[in-house]
């Protein structure tokens, strides 16, 4: 009997007999195809199970935009993720999608809220105002039921939310609510009563004397409804009350009325916004959020005092951001080149100790130096045996902050420009040597326009980072000093400080108001970002 022939055997293999190879393959093809399917099904399950959390809760809380987010992301990774099509929109859609959630939606947001009386006494819902109102006219009479207090959280012990356990002083029922809410039965918490007191409660944290204490500022508000006449309001530490509201809504004719005094208060506009008022004028201080236009934009440009502080503010934010980022460039080019030269031994660990003032964190190093500053003990003062009011003083405040801002970024620059250098041929160098330049004409003529190439695009965003750069200033200086009676603006507030303090400032916060200025301020940032790129864009000319 004789072998086959190899013609043979290619015929067997091509008729359809598998190999151990091909056999190992359509193992692997199909152990790989499961795990796509299983991995497709995960994320998909995982999409739809997140989706099916947050809608309802959306829905409730009435924040459509984040509604429709949710939505079209859901959508979006089913659309592009259950097939083995769209590969492009595979890999471009995490980043676009965190791009608008975490850069669009705040700048749509805060754009909407600049449109808005949003702020201090203009929270919430036109319901929740009245609710509010109605709640904090409890009054106390001589035969008010009496309950024994418990107040639990579930988060928070400083700052809640708080839920309050009553148990009544006679019946020793179990009640329970969170602010504005109704008061109802405890049937559905599992709870322990110990001595008259809640001890316990399941999902819940009960708080002792000392953190209620801690928090009583918050606590002592919290108000629980028991109809439209009554609620029971929080009294001492381990107490609570059952009142009758002296202000009471009524829907129909949407007014409030004191029942002690008659008064009642019917919506009417004052300025820009909506407030309950009564015949004589006289207004609640309670109001809700509410679309007023341009009336912020308004108050800004219609303020030539305003508009005056701004305009301080904006000079000395282009010179803070300017000059920060001109020192600390120049100072990490000059070390950059320094440390470049190979005649210098050690480089490395020169280099190291240069990175230290990186390695410390930001508002540690602005901390510190603001001790330095201090003008009886600080360090340099006292080392110097100089008698400088560094931070009372407005024109060595701003040399304060340029210094240590220039101690914080040089190491920044230094690295990038290290880079920068490290990159450029060195026969380019020895061409221009031969060619008869000196060292200065060298470094101005060929090495540092050719940096400025690659560096230019990261001086631009050092410029935008600095004016905005709240740290420097809040931590270091607060903005200050101020003049004699001047509370809006300090002599090292930037335009970011000065919002922060008419958002968060003595008079209370004014989010809406807040939120046009910066608008303002974000355009005026983005053009001047414009002006700088195009202008970097003659760089890309040289060879």
């Amino acid at each position: 009997m004789t072998s086959p022939t190899a013609h043979e055997r290619g015929a067997h293999a091509a008729a359809g007999a598998e190999t151990p190879d091909s056999s190992r393959r359509a193992a692997r093809e199909r152990t790989t195809t499961i795990r796509s399917v299983l991995g497709r099904v995960l994320v998909l399950g995982a999409a739809l199970a997140v989706a099916a959390y947050l809608v309802p809760l959306l829905i409730a809380a009435r924040m459509w935009l984040w509604l429709f987010i949710v939505v079209a992301a859901t959508v979006a990774i089913f659309v592009l993720y259950s097939t083995r099509r769209f590969i492009p929109g595979k890999y471009f859609f995490p980043g676009t999608f965190f791009l608008a959630v975490f850069l669009i939606v705040p700048i749509v947001m805060t754009v909407q809220t600049a449109f808005t009386n949003f702020g201090d006494g203009f929270r919430g819902t036109k319901e929740d105002a009245v609710t509010t109102i109605t709640n904090n006219s409890v009054v106390q009479a001589p035969d008010s039921p009496l309950y024994n207090l418990s107040v639990a959280t579930t988060g928070s012990v400083e700052d809640g939310p708080f839920t309050l356990f009553l148990v009544d002083t006679d019946t020793e029922d179990v009640l329970y609510g969170a602010d504005g809410e109704t008061v109802q039965p405890a049937t559905d918490v599992d709870v322990t009563v110990t001595d008259g007191f809640v001890t316990a409660a399941d999902g819940y944290t009960i708080l002792t004397g000392k953190q209620i204490n801690t928090a009583y500022d918050t606590i002592s508000t919290l108000t629980l409804s028991v109809s439209e006449t009554s609620a029971i309001k929080v009294q001492g530490v381990r107490s609570a009350f059952e009142g009758t509201k002296t202000m009471v809504y009524d829907e129909q004719s949407d007014s409030i009325t004191n029942t002690q005094t008659g008064d009642v208060y019917t919506v009417q506009k004052v300025g820009n916004s909506e407030y309950y008022v009564n015949a004589n004028g006289d207004r609640l201080a309670q109001s809700w959020k509410q679309n007023i236009g341009l009336a912020n934009f308004a108050k800004l440009f219609g303020n030539r005092s305003l508009i005056k502080q701004l305009g301080g503010a904006f000079t000395w934010t282009l010179i803070f951001a300017g000059g920060s980022m001109l020192l600390t460039f120049i100072l990490g080019y000059f070390l950059a080149l320094t440390l470049n030269d190979d005649r210098i031994r050690g480089k490395k660990l020169y280099r190291s100790f240069l990175l230290l003032p990186y390695a410390v964190p930001g508002f540690i190093s602005l901390l510190i130096w603001s001790n330095f500053y201090n003008r009886d003990f600080g360090l340099i003062n006292e080392t110097l045996n100089l008698h400088i009011n560094w931070l009372g003083d407005p024109t060595w405040a701003k040399v304060a902050v340029l210094l240590t801002n220039l101690w914080m970024g040089f190491p920044y620059m230094f690295i990038v420009c290290t880079g920068a250098l490290q990159s450029i041929p060195d026969d380019l160098k020895e061409a221009a040597r031969i060619d008869g330049a000196n060292g200065w004409q060298t470094t101005t003529r060929v090495i540092t326009p050719l940096l400025l190439v690659s560096v230019a695009p990261l001086l631009v965003s050092t410029f935008a980072f600095n004016f905005n750069n709240f740290n420097a200033i809040q931590l270091l200086t607060e903005g200050g000093p101020f003049a004699a009676g001047e509370y809006t603006r300090g002599g090292t507030d930037i335009l970011i400080s000065m919002v922060y303090r008419i958002a968060f400032g003595g008079s209370g916060a004014d989010y809406g108001f807040a939120s046009a200025v910066s608008v303002v301020l974000f355009v005026i940032t983005g053009v001047l970002a414009a002006a700088q790129f195009t202008a970097t864009r003659r760089l890309e000319d040289i060879n």
